[in-house]
């Protein structure tokens, strides 16, 4: 499954390697999208996790089909 994450700030793209390789990208509108296929439920809860250790707010959380 391909998830899109929207935090509100911006993050460099180094922290896509934290993020398990998924792709950040900075939004004109000063959030971050965090874009990529995860494995499983459990993956999504781990990125969830580093979300809220990182102390960002997730704003969105959306599935997307390709």
């Amino acid at each position: 499954m391909i998830y899109e994450l929207r935090i509100e700030g911006h993050l460099d793209e180094h922290w896509s390697a934290w993020f398990g390789g998924l792709a950040v990208v900075r939004e004109d509108d000063g959030t971050t999208t965090l874009r990529g296929a995860l494995a499983d439920q459990a993956e999504l809860h781990g990125i969830l996790t580093k979300i809220r250790d990182l102390g960002t707010t997730l704003i969105s959380l959306e599935t997307v089909r390709d």
